[in-house]
């Protein structure tokens, strides 16, 4: 499989009133195409600064990166327009990169048929349950035929038997799309559930500290059933052994 996303030797610094602050120091990894990669470290070593520097959001003070293809971006929040239907939220994005074609615009809806949502296509936002803002929210996203989609604590808002179904949900539809991801979570088990490989961050400065190969040898593997395997243990205390002390368990 070829590589979309190439991250090699990136630093940040920040200026702050005491001085300078070393962020991210020569963070080095990359992702293949069609793999679910997800970072996890201490509470605020950097994992979404990473993200934001992929994304272009934020600039690096050195290293380089590689990007084969189109980025979607998905944070914490949903971030849909209360104002507009969820069709004219799916949409919204084509609009915006000035792409709404014929084309594009039956891709968009049939992932509205497809996810079961077009029955509610002249909706609200309010009147959707969290797990369906998500997916909508998604497939916004994936309209715009991103090769590679980064998850910035995507379902962190949810409550857990919501976001439990939720992750289901958003796996088997960017397995079934073929997207490559790459996911930041504090949540170990929902980093080990769904990812092929879980890369492991220091404490600022953030440092890859190890990455881990995730394979549970299940067919139709989903998160729920990557649970309930005897590896799932295993792979939990490999990465919590793995993360500084004072890292909080969410398990």
């Amino acid at each position: 499989m070829k590589k979309v996303l190439t991250v090699k030797e990136v630093s940040k610094k920040y200026q702050a009133l005491n001085g300078e602050v070393v962020a991210l120091e020569n963070i080095t990894f990359s992702v293949k195409e069609g793999e679910f990669v997800s970072l996890i470290g201490p509470s605020g070593c950097g994992k979404s600064t990473v993200l934001s520097i992929i994304a272009g959001l934020e600039t690096r003070n050195s290293g380089t990166i590689e990007i084969n293809g189109e980025v979607g971006y998905m944070l914490q929040k949903d971030s849909l327009l209360e104002w507009r239907t969820i069709y004219d939220n799916i949409m919204f994005g084509l609009e915006v990169q000035k792409i709404k074609t014929k084309e594009n615009e039956e891709y968009a809806v049939n992932l509205l048929k497809k996810y079961n949502l077009y029955e509610f296509k002249d909706k609200y936002p309010n009147q959707l349950s969290g797990g369906m803002r998500q997916r909508a929210a998604l497939i916004r996203t994936l309209a715009i035929k991103p090769k590679i989609l980064l998850l910035d604590e995507a379902f962190s808002a949810l409550d857990y038997q919501t976001r439990i179904m939720v992750t289901k949900d958003i796996y088997e539809i960017l397995k079934n799309e073929n997207i490559t991801v790459l996911m930041v979570t504090h949540d170990i088990s929902e980093a080990i559930s769904m990812s092929d490989r879980v890369i492991i961050l220091s404490n600022r400065p953030a440092r890859v500290k190890d990455i881990l190969k995730i394979d549970f040898e299940i067919e139709n593997r989903t998160p729920i059933n990557c649970r309930e395997s005897p590896k799932f243990s295993k792979y939990f205390d490999t990465i919590w052994k793995g993360l500084d002390v004072h890292e909080e368990n969410n398990k």
